[in-house]
């Protein structure tokens, strides 16, 4: 399975200087991603569909799946009086049942684990689980220990890829999540260090992550060219999964 996480910074440029959502579907299309796990989506705003005339008439991770991926699933997780914006994953395998985990912890800032169950084909199923942690360090390390408890609740069998934007620029939350059971990240296991997406024009910090979980990673890639250091302010993140 070809697998890709992007944080789509709600369609628009670094400093929302720019709509490009449609630009963005169409280089997510170009991967031919089996499965695209998807961060600060947008699942509605009046204000921007009154101001840009080439707003979509749909929410953005249907705008995203277009006819390409038959089954998507949306956590919303902040809403505010114009919108709401969250976690999707679009799927070309069916998606069982979904549900999305509130870890939000305190105060304004609303985060949420989406945890898909998928079926593919020759396997009972498949778990799938988008991420997107919060800015402050207490705040992560609680919701990583929500995350933990949702590893262990399923089947140890059961073949499970973790991926997102984890806001881990410490690196304390990878040590945290090392000491799940036959647990690895992609990019650290092939190259021994995790991949640096942020800022997307000059990439320091190691934000964004792929875990996987009774699978192997192969080919892990950073998509670091045009046009994708101009659609997000996050660099996207491939690999290739076998179960």
């Amino acid at each position: 399975m070809h697998v890709l996480t992007v944080n789509t910074h709600k369609g628009f440029t670094v400093f929302n200087r720019r709509f490009i959502l449609p630009e963005l579907r169409e280089a997510v299309r170009a991967t031919s991603a089996d499965i695209v796990f998807l961060q600060e989506v947008l699942g509605g705003n009046d204000k921007h569909a009154a101001k840009y005339a080439n707003w979509p008439a749909m929410s953005q991770y249907e705008f995203l799946a277009d006819s390409m991926w038959s089954d998507f699933a949306y956590g919303r997780n902040a809403v505010y009086p114009d919108g709401d914006h969250g976690n999707a994953l679009l799927s070309k395998y069916p998606i069982l049942r979904y549900q999305n985990l509130d870890v939000s912890i305190s105060g304004p800032e609303r985060r949420g684990l989406l945890h898909c169950v998928l079926q593919v084909p020759g396997h009972k199923e498949v778990h799938a689980i988008c991420v997107h942690l919060g800015l402050r360090e207490s705040h992560r390390q609680k919701q990583l220990g929500l995350l933990r408890e949702l590893l262990e609740s399923l089947p140890p069998e059961a073949p499970v890829i973790i991926a997102g934007d984890f806001n881990d620029w410490q690196l304390r939350g990878n040590t945290t999540l090392a000491r799940c059971e036959y647990l690895h990240e992609a990019f650290e296991k092939a190259h021994g260090e995790l991949a640096k997406t942020y800022p997307a024009r000059l990439p320091l910090l190691r934000l964004d992550r792929i875990y996987l979980r009774n699978a192997t990673s192969h080919e892990p890639r950073i998509l670091g060219t045009r046009p994708w250091t101009h659609l997000s302010d996050h660099l996207p993140l491939s690999v290739e999964v076998r179960l």
